[in-house]
């Protein structure tokens, strides 16, 4: 009369008798585009924000400190750069590219607003 009842797993454990399916090409190409995209972003706007924060430190430079101001400024402007460099060369396209221009516009706004 008494029946031995097969041994039910918990879900959490591995079961030998069923495997995890084989993971494809094509899911691993789609999470590694997916990784790359938050990667890049993660890192341009962190650059960027460090380079708005020169930015707008240039701004409350001192009068007659007019050289730290357009110091402060072009700072702004040459990690704007890098921060398109940065994201250019994650996707691995060509880093001498117009996108450059890009990270020079916080460099050339500060100026602009330091020197009006």
């Amino acid at each position: 009369m008494t029946q031995d009842q097969p041994v039910r797993r918990q879900r959490h454990l591995m079961d030998p008798d069923n495997p995890r399916p084989a993971t494809r090409r094509e899911d691993v190409e789609r999470l590694e585009r997916v990784q790359k995209w938050v990667l890049s972003v993660l890192i341009v706007t962190t650059i960027l924000h460090l380079s708005a924060g020169l930015g707008i430190a240039a701004q409350y430079v001192d009068d007659d400190a007019v050289t730290a101001g357009v110091g402060l400024s072009v700072l702004a402007g040459a990690f704007g750069v890098i921060a398109v460099a940065s994201g250019l060369a994650i996707h691995r396209k060509p880093i001498a590219s117009p996108w450059l221009l890009l990270g020079v516009i916080p460099g050339v706004v500060s100026v602009l607003l330091f020197l009006r």
